[in-house]
C-alpha cells in the first residue's frame, strides 16, 4: 500500500477486518505500506498492521511477494505509480479521482488492461446497503422511468480564510478543488444508478484566492501561521452543474467545501414515475423510499433502514437495527475486490469507471470555462 494517512488508515482497516466479517473471500496478507516520511511510515505500519515497510515505492512493485498495489497517495502521484504497476503485472487498487485528466486516467487503464492485471477504483460509497437498494428498486423498474437525479456533496472544513494550502487546495497535485474530490463521487453515484451522462453545464467558484503554506498536514488537518507566507489556490472551492443524462434524465449536481454546518453532506435523490428514493450518507444506514402505488391514505416517503440480512453485506456485521459506518463500505469494496482477483473477473467500479467520471469532470470545467452547454460526445476517444 502507498499511503498511510486518511484513506491509508481506511484501507488497512478493511484489510484487516475482511477475513474476520467476510471470510468468503481471499485474506488479504499485508505485506508491505510506502510513505516518504520513514518515521511516520513506520508508526503507521505498526498502528496499521503491515509486515514491512518501504519509503520508495518503486522498490516496494519491484518486489516479488506483491500481487496487488493500493495506491491512496495524492492524485499526482496515481499515474507514475499505477503504470509502473501494471507493468510489473500487479493488481491495482487506485483512490478516485483516477488521475489528474482524462488523457492519463485513459492511459492508466490502457496499461491495466494491456497487462491483464485487475484494477479497481475507490468509490467506494457504492458499497452502502441502503445505496444497493436504491439500485435494486432502480433496477428492478420499481421507481418506473427515471425523470430526476440530484446529489449535495457538501462540506465545512476550510470555511476559516486561514486554513492551511493543503495539497487538496493545489491544482498540480488534485487536478481539481470540491469538483473532483466530492463532485467526483456524486458523478460515480449517478452513473451507477442512473446512466451514463450526454451533456452538462456548469459553474465553479474559488472564494478564498490566497491560503497560508502549511507547516503539517494530517489528512484533512493541518496547522499553518495565519501570519507567514500564502500562497495562490488554483482548485474550485465549489461547483454546480446540471446534466442530461443519455435515457433523457435530468441531474443537478452541487460540490462545495463552503457549505456551513455540513460536515459532510454526501445525498441524492431519485425521481421516477412509480416512486423516489432518498439518500443522505450522514444516515447511511436509512433509505428512504416512496412508491405512487400505495392506498392513497398512507401515501408518504417510509424510513427504511437497511440492517436487516436481506441487504447487502449485512449478513456479515450485527443483529438487525444494529447500524454501521463509513469504514464499512471500504470493507465491502475490499469485499469486492479480493472476489474478484479469485474470480479472474474486473471488480465494480474498476478503471473504465475512474476514465467516464473523469470524462464528466473534464466536461464541467470546460463547460464553466467556456459558458456552454458540452457533449460528452467531445470526449470520446
Amino acid at each position: 500500500m502507498i499511503g498511510y494517512k486518511f484513506m491509508g488508515k481506511a484501507h488497512s482497516n478493511a484489510y484487516r477486518a475482511l477475513p474476520m466479517f467476510l471470510p468468503d473471500a481471499p485474506k488479504p496478507a499485508m505485506k508491505v505500506i510506502c510513505g516518504r516520511d520513514e518515521e511516520a511510515v513506520r508508526r503507521a505500519g505498526v498502528q496499521f498492521g503491515w509486515e514491512d515497510v518501504e519509503t520508495d515505492w518503486r522498490k516496494l512493485i519491484a518486489r516479488p511477494d506483491i500481487d496487488l498495489v493500493d495506491i491512496n497517495a495524492p492524485s499526482d502521484a496515481h499515474k507514475e505509480i499505477a503504470l509502473a504497476a501494471a507493468a510489473a503485472g500487479k493488481h491495482i487498487f487506485c483512490e478516485k479521482p483516477l488521475a489528474l485528466n482524462l488523457n492519463d486516467a485513459r492511459e492508466m487503464l490502457e496499461a491495466a488492461e494491456n497487462a491483464g492485471v485487475k484494477h479497481m477504483v475507490g468509490f467506494n460509497y457504492r458499497f452502502a446497503p441502503a445505496v444497493r437498494l436504491a439500485k435494486k428498486l432502480a433496477e428492478d423498474g420499481r421507481l418506473g422511468r427515471i425523470y430526476h437525479f440530484r446529489a449535495l456533496f457538501l462540506q465545512d472544513w476550510i470555511m476559516d480564510p486561514d486554513f492551511p494550502l493543503v495539497w487538496r487546495l493545489q491544482k498540480e497535485v488534485a487536478g481539481s478543488g470540491s469538483l473532483g474530490d466530492l463532485g467526483a463521487h456524486s458523478i460515480d453515484m449517478a452513473r451507477y444508478l442512473v446512466g451514463e451522462f450526454d451533456e452538462v453545464v456548469g459553474m465553479s467558484e474559488t472564494f478564498i484566492k490566497e491560503r497560508p503554506l502549511p507547516t503539517e498536514m494530517t489528512g484533512l488537518t493541518a496547522k499553518g501561521n495565519a501570519d507567514g507566507p500564502r500562497g495562490p489556490v488554483t482548485v474550485d472551492d465549489a461547483a454546480v452543474f446540471m446534466a442530461r443524462f443519455a435515457n433523457g434524465a435530468l441531474g443537478t449536481f452541487e460540490a462545495t467545501r463552503f457549505a456551513n454546518g455540513h460536515r459532510s453532506t454526501n445525498s441524492f435523490e431519485i425521481n421516477g414515475s412509480r416512486g423516489s428514493v432518498r439518500f443522505d450518507f450522514e444516515r447511511m444506514n436509512e433509505l428512504e423510499v416512496y412508491f405512487s402505488d400505495d392506498a392513497e391514505d398512507v401515501q408518504g416517503f417510509r424510513r427504511v433502514l437497511a440492517t436487516d440480512a436481506a441487504h447487502d453485506y449485512m449478513h456479515a456485521w450485527w443483529p438487525a437495527g444494529h447500524t454501521i459506518g463509513y469504514e464499512h463500505t471500504v470493507t465491502h469494496e475490499v469485499h469486492e475486490l479480493m472476489n474478484a482477483i479469485r474470480e479472474d473477473r474486473q471488480p465494480a467500479p474498476n478503471f473504465v469507471d475512474g476514465v467516464k467520471c473523469q470524462a464528466v469532470l473534464e466536461a464541467v470545467e470546460r463547460s464553466a470555462a467556456e459558458k456552454r452547454w458540452v457533449k460528452l460526445a467531445e470526449f470520446d476517444a
